[in-house]
């Protein structure tokens, strides 16, 4: 069920996404006079293919990694002499500049309607309440304990633990303060908090923020009751079984999974001993735990799951808006992942942040199926997220994307005159490249992860 659920969100999430941003192009050709040859979704042999009255060629392709709108050019192919005023290139630079930003602007009018609608949807969120500090940690040092809801980060508010995550991830790689506002368990007095950053977590492979500060964040009591097994897994390989309930690992006697989670995490491919009930049965198993991640991220794996506690009422609360309201959530939302999405980038060149955190489709894929098992609200967030992305990263300034164009023409509409044919043709070469590059790295990160 999962790799359909992988398979049918990703090419939803394509298709839309590149729908989108080619009808942006689309449209506003369109609208400046520009002779629209073809609209194509994917690239590849042909599947489905229709005109419609003004002899656009509509299009959909075998291969849904991408798209394009092909328009009349004189660069391109000879141009008969009445069609002449709706080429392309003969529009002026405003108008060339408007076609080609309007595919970027399309993914961000649609990621502002996602956040509309989930906004709209609203959702049930888990107040970020720290169950745990770690003694000796930065959160330690700052005065946090356990039993404070965090109210807000950096001025933000952090209705639920997603929100929290989220700013922090913002300060990765960074020196200065970071500024919490906290409320204590059953109180209403806010007090602020100052977590004290000197190149936090630079360069790291797979930071983990709130670990790395030394916060857990609370959550019921779980029992370690074995409820799911991964075929493949060390556990199952062991001889561990449906409803087997953990007693203790090695000397570590143990009631709760948090405390399993967290042993474990620490042996990565040691041989372990566990000690477990079986129908009434006391008996023990020993079992080489896998592991996951590289260098001093990776961690011991078991390849078990357990039935999740309940939560209590006053741990939830709902969080919604009205049709208004929702508007701007969607531009608040929009705005900052775009700018938090540029700063990241800015990070992994200056190497604050580790370029292992790229990804490539085969993680897209696996996020695409995850988020659409989860739900409308979860699979809408991450379309949006990746909406963004592919604006932000469509209107940076290298050759071969939407914003290698808009700086020739940019550059075009200052000089009086465009670049000539061989600058722009070493600035395509070097764009291929640098795009080329791009992707091989970030598809060597995809199969690291696997």
């Amino acid at each position: 069920m999962s790799a359909m659920y992988m398979l049918v969100g990703t090419l939803v999430a394509l298709g839309v996404l590149v729908t989108f941003h080619e009808f942006g192009h689309f449209w506003i050709a369109r609208r400046c006079g520009v002779k629209v040859l073809r609209f194509s979704v994917g690239f590849g042999s042909p599947l489905l293919r229709w005109h419609d009255r003004q002899g656009t060629e509509f299009v959909v392709a075998a291969i849904p990694l991408g798209g394009y709108v092909k328009m009349l050019d004189e660069r391109e192919a000879e141009v008969p002499v009445e069609q002449l005023e709706q080429a392309f290139n003969r529009k002026s630079v405003r108008q060339r500049i408007a076609i080609v930003a309007a595919g970027p602007i399309a993914n961000f009018l649609l990621a502002i309607l996602f956040f509309w609608v989930i906004a709209m949807l609203g959702s049930q969120q888990v107040r970020p309440v720290i169950g745990q500090v770690e003694p000796g940690s930065m959160a330690a040092a700052a005065g946090l304990r356990a039993g404070q809801e965090i109210v807000s980060v950096d001025g933000e508010a952090t209705p639920g633990w997603s929100a929290v995550n989220l700013q922090l991830v913002r300060r990765l790689g960074e020196s200065g303060t970071v500024e919490l506002q906290v409320r204590d368990d059953g109180g209403s007095l806010i007090s602020s908090r100052q977590l004290v950053l000197r190149d936090w977590l630079r360069g790291v492979d797979e930071p983990e923020p709130l670990s790395s500060l030394g916060i857990q964040p609370w959550r019921p009591a779980t029992e370690p009751v074995v409820n799911e097994l991964d075929p493949e897994g060390p556990a199952q390989a062991a001889g561990l079984r449906l409803g087997d309930r953990l007693l203790a690992l090695g000397e570590l006697r143990v009631d709760d999974w948090q405390q399993v989670v967290d042993w474990l995490r620490e042996r990565p491919g040691e041989t372990v001993t566990l000690r477990l009930s079986r129908a009434g049965e006391q008996l023990e198993l020993s079992v080489r735990l896998g592991g996951k991640g590289e260098g001093e991220a990776r961690i011991g794996y078991l390849g078990v799951g357990v039935k999740g506690g309940e939560w209590p009422a006053r741990m939830l609360h709902e969080v919604s808006y009205g049709p208004l309201e929702a508007v701007v959530e969607g531009l608040r939302r929009t705005w900052g992942m775009t700018l938090l999405t540029l700063d990241s980038l800015k990070k992994m060149l200056l190497g604050e942040l580790s370029v292992k955190n790229l990804s490539g489709p085969i993680t897209i894929a696996k996020v695409a199926g995850a988020s659409a098992q989860s739900g409308v609200a979860e699979f809408l967030t991450f379309l949006a997220y990746l909406s963004i992305s592919l604006g932000v990263l469509n209107l940076l300034p290298i050759p071969v994307l939407d914003g290698g164009h808009l700086l020739f023409y940019l550059v075009e509409w200052v000089r009086g005159r465009p670049l000539s044919e061989r600058v722009q043709g070493w600035g395509v070469q070097i764009g291929i490249s640098l795009v080329l590059g791009v992707m091989l790295l970030a598809l060597v990160n995809d199969l690291s992860r696997l």
